[in-house]
């Protein structure tokens, strides 16, 4: 079993923005084990926590953002790249505007940052995800695969290939690991046909950009500069691909074939691993219960007939939460709810999200003596009838906590199919109004 990592002192570095030109200084602070990864921006009033997963991507052309409420960051992937590559699971990154600096449009500063903060182990064990079944993500004319593979390491195969005479065709086959991606992978810079370049400069967008910042390609070679690899485009979609990678909070153990695949071809295939991911964890909920119905009575005010959780299987810090509801025939709400053909009430299921999202709010709230009231309900969809034998699987997860709201978005499932959604905001109050 793997132990978990984080890095053994902050480190800082400073740079432009690729898009904005902006300067802007990153810091890398250690985390606490099950962190996982997240952005502070410290430029706002209120510093804002944005986490590296693929539920916080707002889609955009070249570039990887997350967003979380109203708040962003923008270009994670060079970084990200480096976090994945170095396998470092728990970290915080300061960062004092919205675009991460560009520096030499590399994965290596990053890196040798890394690095020089010292990468250490911590308690806890971490659980990579390993390739147990194909999958497959496609875009227009760009594909992605992942398989099983017999070794314990990430093997991707990469082709790309725009037609064109300026980059032509490229293949690499790469085997992940802290050394070889310092050596191979993280020096190869991002990459610009010169006919873009100056169609982007003309819309204002790059206009700061030197030869020394982007690696841009004309029809006789680099332009004002000088190629770090034979075959550096590919080596950088390579970086690019292992920086979205990160947005599944899990190394990756498999074999990736991938076609001309860029961002948003990455995000499909990181969002078919984490459905994967769900459900191998939902074929493995009949075992031992993270909170038991006694350990739910201690944090939840509700009692019998309308405690509507019977236990929490899963448990992502204060972020994401799972639990289960079985539904028999013995509920009381049967006996006056069509009881020729008995259905859980709608409005119970959407009770149950809500009980599901205060015990995810009490993790957060443990010792500050405030408790998650009810404020609100959106977005409510009921998808198909709840009966007698099925088991409600509630899933919940906080999108947004302020110091007086926390706002989660829930779904409930029998098996793979959703039955109900809502997003549910709490008002955060203190326990003790004296």
């Amino acid at each position: 079993m793997q132990a978990q990592k984080t890095i053994a002192k902050p480190v800082t570095i400073k740079g432009r923005g690729l898009f904005t030109g902006k300067e802007v200084q990153l810091t890398f602070k250690p985390a606490e084990p099950d962190t996982g990864v997240v952005f502070v921006r410290t430029d706002l009033d209120n510093p804002a926590r944005i986490p590296a997963r693929i539920n916080k991507v707002q889609p955009r052309p070249r570039q990887t953002v997350l967003q979380n409420g109203t708040v962003s960051v923008e270009t994670v992937e060079h970084c990200l790249a480096a976090i994945f590559a170095l396998e470092i699971d728990n970290l915080e990154i300061e960062i004092s505007g919205r675009e991460m600096p560009n520096i030499d449009g590399s994965c290596l500063p990053f890196t040798e940052a890394l690095i020089d903060a010292g990468v250490e182990e911590q308690e806890k064990p971490r659980t990579p995800f390993v390739i147990s079944e194909p999958l497959v993500a496609q875009e227009s004319n760009a594909i992605l695969y992942a398989l099983p593979d017999r070794n314990d390491q990430l093997n991707i195969l990469y082709e790309l290939d725009y037609g064109d005479n300026i980059i032509g065709r490229q293949l690499l086959n790469y085997n992940l690991s802290p050394q070889s991606f310092r050596r191979d992978i993280a020096p190869a810079r991002t990459f610009l046909p010169e006919s873009e370049a100056r169609e982007f400069q003309t819309r204002g967008i790059g206009t700061h950009l030197t030869a020394g910042d982007i690696l841009v390609l004309g029809e006789q070679g680099p332009v004002d500069n000088q190629l770090r690899f034979a075959d550096e485009c590919v080596r950088h979609k390579i970086a690019d691909l292992l920086g979205d990678l990160m947005l599944l909070g899990r190394l990756v153990r498999g074999r990736l074939i991938a076609y001309r695949s860029g961002h948003s071809c990455n995000h499909q295939m990181v969002r078919r691993m984490q459905e994967l991911i769900q459900r191998q964890q939902r074929s493995q909920w009949g075992g031992q219960a993270l909170l038991d119905i006694r350990k739910i009575q201690k944090i939840l005010p509700h009692r019998y007939p309308f405690l509507l959780v019977d236990r929490v299987i899963e448990i992502d810090g204060d972020r994401r939460a799972v639990g289960i509801k079985n539904v028999t025939m013995n509920e009381q709400f049967f006996q006056g709810h069509f009881p020729g053909t008995p259905i859980m009430p709608g409005v119970l299921i959407v009770e149950a999200l809500a009980q599901m999202s205060g015990l995810l709010f009490a993790q957060r709230l443990e010792h500050t003596g405030q408790l998650a009231v009810l404020l609100s309900m959106d977005k409510v969809k009921m998808r198909r009838a709840v009966v007698p034998g099925d088991q409600l699987i509630l899933e919940v997860e906080a999108v947004r906590v302020k110091s007086r709201t926390g706002d989660c978005r829930c779904r409930a499932l029998v098996a793979d199919q959703v039955v109900a959604e809502a997003q549910i905001r709490f008002m955060l109050v203190d326990a003790d109004p004296a």
